[in-house]
């Protein structure tokens, strides 16, 4: 039986249901994929690009089969490859391991390559429909606000968990996630209106300072500048190889980091080796590990 808090915040996500491609489909591939995707990536980017990546790679046997640098041209402007890379590592376990289905149990997931607390939690609920509560940077602010305090991530899962009505786990995680993007956003909050308002321990304080979402379970943290970074740099090197091998003696030239220190610049490529995204013959780099 859901309580009246429970059922305004369902009534409210059924009248502000984003429509978005993931949410039409109940396969765990699908799911997972556009889970990944959406991991420190706006949804309006990874709309266009979950969809290609799921025609080209319809199910985990087809990623799992393709060779690296193809899929890393296929995730290529999403940024962090490495997720791609975890992807296809995935679902190479999921064939070998789990007959091609991925696995409806939360240690199973956990165990697969990439996939953390929050991805396995919304395969559950997203795929499977299980009442599980999934906690992202959206609901972490929703979290937090409504109890009026920082949330270790113990504290986070366990009362995100506690929040789930029963038999309505897909529909509940949906909604927060959307309460917290559209409503419960990090300036400004739109707390008029909002189902959790008359429940929110920081709205009915009057929005004291500091605000308890700062600094809480699964909230984001602001990121270092992009330009300049060695993120940047591993990325127009990652572009450059989709394009054929480049030569060694080219690297900083092709990042924009011509006159930088040699050892920055091998750093960077070392930084690329390891995490197999790419991979040395004699003086050149080849995109892909393997």
């Amino acid at each position: 039986m859901t309580t009246a808090e429970q059922r305004r915040v369902l009534d409210w996500a059924a009248a502000h249901h984003r429509d978005l491609p993931w949410r039409r489909t109940r396969d765990p591939w699908r799911v997972l994929v556009a889970e990944v995707m959406l991991q420190q990536t706006q949804a309006d980017r990874v709309v266009p690009r979950y969809e290609a990546f799921t025609a080209a790679y319809p199910d985990p046997a087809a990623c799992a089969a393709a060779p690296l640098d193809e899929v890393l041209r296929a995730w290529s402007g999403l940024g962090y490859p490495r997720r791609a890379r975890n992807l296809r590592s995935t679902a190479q376990r999921v064939v070998a391991e789990h007959g091609g289905q991925l696995p409806q149990d939360l240690s199973a997931l956990l165990a697969l390559p990439g996939i953390g607390p929050y991805t396995a939690r919304a395969v559950l609920a997203f795929a499977f429909e299980q009442d599980v509560a999934v906690v992202d940077t959206n609901t972490g602010r929703v979290l937090a606000r409504r109890a009026g305090e920082r949330l270790t991530p113990a504290r986070a899962q366990a009362a995100a968990d506690a929040w789930v009505p029963a038999g309505h786990g897909w529909a509940w995680n949906q909604g927060l996630l959307d309460l917290g993007a559209e409503r419960c956003r990090p300036k400004d909050p739109a707390c008029s209106g909002c189902p959790v308002r008359r429940t929110c321990a920081w709205a009915r304080a009057r929005w004291p300072s500091p605000d308890p979402a700062t600094r809480s379970a699964g909230v984001s943290v602001r990121q270092a500048p992009f330009a300049g970074s060695a993120r940047q740099a591993r990325g127009r090197l990652l572009r450059a190889l989709e394009g054929g091998p480049v030569r060694l003696l080219d690297v900083a030239e092709l990042v924009g980091w011509a006159g930088r220190d040699p050892a920055e610049v091998d750093d960077l490529v070392q930084s690329l080796l390891a995490d197999g995204l790419v991979h040395r013959r004699a003086a050149r780099l080849h995109l892909g590990g393997d």
